[in-house]
């Protein structure tokens, strides 16, 4: 099994959030921060326990930060909440897409079926940066560019790859124009 918690704060960190754990009343809840926003991460074991107590759970972590969030200026315009669970019940699955459109307070995301790390990024990337991950190994590289060159004789290509000379490699293009 999954530690969400532990996962989603590996991802904020990346990201650059600043991170701390916060043990309220009713469990544990990864709060993170940077420039411009502020949140919580709260995890539950089910389906119906987060759809029964997201709202609590929400106002206790507002409650218990509330000196922090009144001096944080614009950023507390920016305080989010996410509430997410391993469970997955199809069922419940519109249920839990209405706590996003719940605008109070905070800004929210509710993800049901949290169970690879790959689900935990898709629930954070809107507070990720946006990045992009090449998949260019060094043989994956030589076929693209020689795709992208293919106006460009395939001897001159070659050389310039396997580090001829500039002079070599100009002088196997001047050949073959």
């Amino acid at each position: 099994m999954m530690d969400i918690y532990i996962q989603s704060e590996i991802l904020l960190r990346d990201a650059q959030y600043d991170t701390w754990t916060w043990t309220g009343p009713s469990g544990p809840v990864t709060c993170f921060e940077n420039a411009a926003l502020m949140g919580f991460v709260h995890v539950f074991d089910t389906t119906d326990a987060l759809l029964a107590s997201w709202e609590e759970r929400q106002k206790l972590a507002l409650a218990r930060h509330a000196t922090f969030l009144r001096s944080a200026g614009t950023k507390a315009w920016n305080v989010y909440s996410l509430f997410l669970t391993e469970d997955a019940d199809a069922r419940r699955g519109r249920e839990i897409e209405r706590i996003e459109e719940d605008f109070s307070l905070t800004r929210k995301i509710a993800r049901a079926s949290i169970k690879t790390v790959d689900d935990v990024e898709m629930a954070l990337l809107p507070l990720l940066s946006i990045r992009s991950k090449p998949l260019l190994g060094a043989a994956n590289f030589e076929t693209r560019l020689r795709a992208r060159l293919k106006e460009i004789a395939p001897d001159g290509v070659t050389a310039f790859l396997n580090d001829a000379s500039p002079a070599e490699v100009a002088r196997i293009l001047g050949a073959k124009s």
